[in-house]
């Protein structure tokens, strides 16, 4: 038995990674949100993989489910209240970031189990915004607001983008298994269709008279005279739509036992 406690004193513990889940919030910024307004985040959900360089990086493979939603109506901005339009939509995100420490991070010593770190990455993600009209759920992409595939040549955007998360979070090890952490990361991505909004309206007259997608691609008359002519402004498309989640996580360490002296 002595020998055995010996034995185990001349190995120390190296962190090889984790593995954990989150929860939080999600919230949008784009062209029916473009002063960074908070109102109404949404949840969000993920898990993860983390694999251990050293104390200092780590490389994560991430996947995270996310609501996002916003409207007009929370905007202080009379122009973007007329233009009364909404969406909602599902987000289902994989990345794979970089992480690093600020501070020497050991779960196994109480001298190094804090730490603040930084992240950046790259992942893809899905999305289908979709609106509600008389209490009817409609899918925003196939009904072409905007006069996708039939004007000017604007093609019909796809239901993937590129994203890239940049951020920041905090890690404590509260025993030698076991992690838990807070971290705040925003999502540039390639896509300015998040919402459905990004150019110009069309005009009522390009869609059939009454239908769905006329209704939806101009919501100003629910609440007096439609602004939606051909060629106004109706999104910014210089400016593509991004995203950020704050969630708090709980990891499991994956130790390993080694010889000092084999470093």
């Amino acid at each position: 038995m002595a020998f055995n406690i010996k034995a185990k004193a001349q190995y120390e513990a190296v962190q090889e990674g984790e593995y954990g889940i989150s929860a939080g919030v999600a919230h949008y910024f784009g062209d029916l949100n473009n002063r960074a307004a908070f109102n109404r985040p949404k949840i969000a959900l993920g898990a993860f993989y983390r694999k251990q360089f050293n104390n200092y990086a780590g490389l994560r493979l991430s996947a995270h489910f996310a609501q996002l939603g916003y409207s007009d109506q929370y905007s202080e901005n009379a122009y973007q209240r007329s233009r009364n339009l909404s969406f909602n939509t599902n987000i289902f995100e994989v990345a794979l970031s970089g992480d690093f420490n600020f501070f020497e991070f050991k779960p196994t010593d109480p001298n190094h189990s804090f730490t603040p770190y930084a992240t950046i990455g790259i992942g893809v993600f899905s999305y289908d915004p979709y609106a509600y009209l008389a209490g009817q759920k409609y899918f925003l992409r196939p009904l072409n607001t905007e006069g996708e595939t039939f004007y000017k040549g604007r093609k019909e955007y796809g239901t993937m983008a590129v994203c890239i998360p940049v951020g920041m979070g905090v890690k404590y090890a509260v025993s030698e298994k076991i992690n838990l952490s807070f971290e705040i990361a925003y999502r540039f991505t390639t896509t300015d269709y998040i919402d459905d909004v990004s150019t110009t309206y069309v005009g009522a007259d390009k869609f059939p008279v009454s239908s769905v997608a006329a209704q939806l691609q101009d919501r100003s008359y629910e609440l007096g005279t439609p602004i939606g002519i051909e060629g106004r402004q109706r999104g910014f498309s210089k400016q593509k739509d991004s995203y950020a989640i704050a969630e708090f996580g709980i990891s499991f360490n994956i130790t390993s036992y080694r010889c000092p002296t084999a470093q």
